[in-house]
């Protein structure tokens, strides 16, 4: 397939090419939909940047068209974005200029950066872990730049349970101090290891002592050990979300597969909303869909209809 031909069909279907150059047309904030959450739900959807991740490592779209598909085809007007589809463009003014520019004339909130392969913030060489921190600091810039509230890192180390834990308070702790001067959150995602263990972030977290610093629950990856046949060690994902969702500033709404009746197969979406509501959260709930049987699309709309009826109806 020849993908740029792809991406300039979708684009040109999108109003957003002419003459071979990508624009965004005055007319397109006034004719695409207006996000509108369903009656009396208690949080609003953002959608994940990884929920295009097929289309985005295809080039059929790119990091600058994402603002504009969320509400173009979701009519979602809250974003969060993947580091790993714009690596190497966290201090190009130019690019973050027009990227924020497309929010802005599309009415989309930039929220969150997901920042992965930095190093370990829970390194146990304090060198090494150093450097992981001084590796983020140019996200958080990136991050108050588009006005995002956080980035998304991880609490990775490899070691001891009690060691990593020391080191992975010490590593947050550090970038939470540079990130709190640009009022931005540090935020850990449960996301394999100790870090799917909800006991082991929440008290890392807590020992942090930093008000910015805070926790991303995912309603998947609970995962704590892998091996060749898949997860051999996985944590009570209600569980791991209950001692997570005090820290929250985000939750993601992770989503592979549907029965017939559009409910998640992996994950109780009614409980799971329970455990969020109940801790009194009232942010954006990210969809993440990550299956195979849907296409993206398709698997983002159901996310969002499922995310919708249940919240609704709490």
């Amino acid at each position: 397939m020849n993908t740029e031909t792809t991406r300039r069909e979708f684009l040109y279907k999108l109003g957003l090419t002419t003459t071979g150059i990508t624009v965004i047309p005055s007319w397109f904030a006034s004719c695409s939909p207006k996000p509108e959450n369903a009656v009396g739900m208690f949080f609003n959807i953002s959608l994940a940047e990884w929920s295009l991740n097929k289309m985005l490592f295809a080039n059929e779209i790119t990091n600058l068209d994402f603002p504009v598909v969320a509400k173009q085809e979701f009519g979602i007007d809250g974003i969060e974005y993947v580091n790993a589809f714009f690596k190497d463009k966290a201090q190009d003014q130019v690019y973050l200029t027009d990227l924020k520019q497309r929010c802005d004339d599309n009415g989309v909130t930039s929220l969150l950066i997901m920042c992965d392969d930095e190093g370990y913030l829970g390194d146990l060489d304090d060198a090494k872990r150093d450097e992981a921190v001084d590796n983020h600091k140019k996200w958080v810039e990136a991050a108050k730049f588009l006005g995002c509230h956080s980035i998304r890192v991880n609490a990775y180390g490899i070691g001891a349970r009690e060691e990593v834990a020391a080191a992975a308070t010490n590593g947050l702790r550090s970038l939470s101090e540079f990130a709190k001067d640009f009022d931005i959150n540090v935020i850990v995602e449960n996301h394999g290891s100790y870090s799917s263990d909800g006991e082991w972030l929440a008290t890392v977290i807590r020992n942090t002592e930093m008000k910015n610093c805070g926790t991303l629950p995912d309603f998947g990856n609970f995962c704590i050990e892998s091996g060749e046949s898949g997860c051999v060690q996985e944590y009570d994902r209600y569980k791991g979300v209950e001692e997570m969702i005090p820290f929250a500033k985000g939750v993601s709404a992770k989503s592979n597969n549907f029965d017939e009746e559009g409910n998640c197969i992996e994950t109780d979406y009614a409980r799971m909303l329970t455990i969020v509501k109940d801790a009194g959260y009232t942010g954006y709930i990210g969809i993440e869909y990550e299956g195979s049987k849907l296409s993206e699309y398709e698997g983002i709309r159901a996310t969002k209809a499922l995310l919708e009826r249940i919240g609704s109806a709490m």
